[in-house]
């Protein structure tokens, strides 16, 4: 910083010089602001990751059951036919012991009887089968 001093004449120039403390107070706080931040930058955290060889084994797919129901109310399981609802129930009791559950795909007609899909699905539902869908098949048989 400069100061004209003594002089009384009337020199009314503009004084030119750079106030730097300003500048100099902005270049150390921006110094300090890099010194605390570097330790940030550069600290690691050490994991312990999974290898790739000891990946879990692949899900197991679940069997898949075919039912279909025709117009008449015949029941058939995976292509052979069934004498009715109570033979449905007792493969239903042993299909529910198995781990995973199967899965079980309806197929009614469109022409067979809602009491017969209905006494399927009850029987199904006593036997606490989990996995239950019904499968469209009017769609590609016209």
């Amino acid at each position: 910083m400069s100061m004209n001093v003594g002089s009384s004449g009337g020199d009314d120039g503009a004084m030119c010089d750079i106030n730097t403390t300003p500048l100099i107070d902005v270049m150390l706080v921006l110094l300090i602001m890099f010194i605390i931040t570097i330790p940030i930058m550069t600290h690691a955290v050490k994991l312990d990751m999974p290898r790739p060889t000891d990946a879990p084994p692949p899900p197991v797919k679940p069997e898949v059951i075919d039912i279909e129901i025709d117009f008449d109310g015949t029941i058939i399981w995976n292509g052979t036919p069934v004498s009715g609802v109570d033979a449905v129930e007792g493969f239903f009791r042993s299909e529910s012991q198995k781990d995973p559950q199967p899965e079980l795909h309806l197929r009614p007609d469109k022409r067979a009887k809602y009491d017969v899909v209905a006494r399927v699905l009850a029987a199904a539902q006593r036997n606490r089968m989990k996995k239950i869908g019904f499968v469209n098949v009017a769609e590609f048989s016209e």
